[in-house]
């Protein structure tokens, strides 16, 4: 019998990831929609989902477009007590539950136009760092969860954290809704800002219901892949299993400290030079996918264009390739239309992964 409307029931995150396929996330919309003119850099807030949900819905749509299968809702930073925080009234003008409604329902209309799922987030919060109870954290994270829950998600995120025992927190919050939850640090390889190794902070996070593991920002492709072996090995020590994930800058930051780029002099405004190549992309998607990480996305930076990376390398895998791969040949082949000979005769494979091996001596 065919599902009510006639639509096909999606599989859902963990049954994917279960089967051994690769699930593409989306990438980073603070950054793309701050130069895009609709977040202001500092609080990073996500009030665009109210105040101008059709630069939401496009971004998730070119998302989408670039291969994609999670919309993560737009949710970073939209817990009450970040939205009253610091001089910044949304919370008021708004109100935290408007923005995350909004925010679910631009992400379902956007995922229902594809196979893609619902992933409700949240982040951490100003509450942990003034020195809050466990109960007054959590009641942040269920706040969220409430909208999460009437909007019917499909699985939750726990990202952004740097101290897993808030992470810990958020993810025991979560985890009472019954479904699925994903949970990923923004630390590097000395771990967390307690000092919590990577290994540790995976234990940790298994033990307190997260399916799903990984890294989040702060840290570059290769640095981030680290990180996530270190998780890896913890788990295996320890017995446990977990899915992996990875959701890494597309910027360049060997040079950063143990906070990653958020301590870089060029952060915010002047990173561009950093950026990672599409080339660059399909070699961590690679590197990613023979770590055993089967979630494998972008944070800030991540444009649609690096998406399309990961799911062009990823194709062979996935069995197909993504929709705006029709208007990118592999590895520049469109360049054989160009009406210049000597770009006609270039051979952008060889070019460009020569550029991405230099870019990492």
């Amino acid at each position: 019998m065919a599902p009510i409307g006639g639509k096909k029931a999606k599989k859902g995150i963990l049954e994917r990831l279960n089967s051994g396929e690769v699930v593409i996330g989306d990438g980073g919309f603070v950054f793309s929609l701050e130069k895009r003119g609709y977040v202001k850099a500092g609080p990073w807030t996500p009030e665009a989902a109210v105040e101008h949900p059709e630069a939401v819905r496009q971004l998730h749509r070119e998302f989408l477009r670039a291969g994609s299968n999670v919309m993560q809702t737009f949710t970073f930073y939209a817990s009450e007590d970040k939205l009253e925080n610091r001089g910044n009234y949304v919370a008021e003008k708004i109100s935290g539950q408007k923005v995350n409604e909004a925010a679910c329902d631009i992400a379902r209309q956007v995922a229902d136009e594809g196979d893609a799922l619902v992933a409700g987030g949240v982040s951490q919060t100003p509450s942990y760092l003034s020195c809050k109870s466990e109960t007054e954290v959590k009641k942040v994270f269920q706040q969220q969860l409430e909208v999460f829950m009437k909007k019917n998600v499909d699985f939750l995120i726990a990202e952004y954290f740097e101290h897993v025992e808030e992470a810990v927190w958020a993810v025991e919050a979560l985890k009472a809704s019954g479904k699925p939850v994903a949970a990923t640090m923004c630390i590097g390889p000395e771990g967390d800002l307690h000092g919590v190794t990577p290994g540790e902070c995976a234990v940790r996070l298994v033990k307190a219901g997260a399916s799903i593991v990984g890294v989040n920002c702060h840290f570059d492709p290769t640095i981030s892949l680290q990180t996530v072996k270190l998780m890896k090995e913890g788990l295996q020590a320890a017995g446990l299993k977990a899915h992996l994930m990875s959701q890494p800058l597309a910027y360049h930051t060997p040079d950063c400290g143990k906070q990653g780029f958020i301590d870089l002099p060029e952060f915010p405004f002047g990173l561009e030079p950093r950026v990672a190549t599409r080339w660059d992309i399909q070699k961590y998607a690679r590197e990613a996918y023979n770590l055993g990480v089967r979630f494998i996305g972008g944070c800030c930076g991540f444009e649609p264009y690096h998406i399309r990376a990961i799911a062009e390398e990823l194709a062979p895998e996935r069995g197909f390739l993504p929709p705006a791969s029709e208007k990118h040949g592999s590895w520049g082949s469109g360049l054989d239309m160009h009406t210049k000979p000597w770009i006609r005769a270039s051979n952008q494979r060889n070019l460009h992964a020569d550029a991405a091996e230099r870019s990492h001596d």
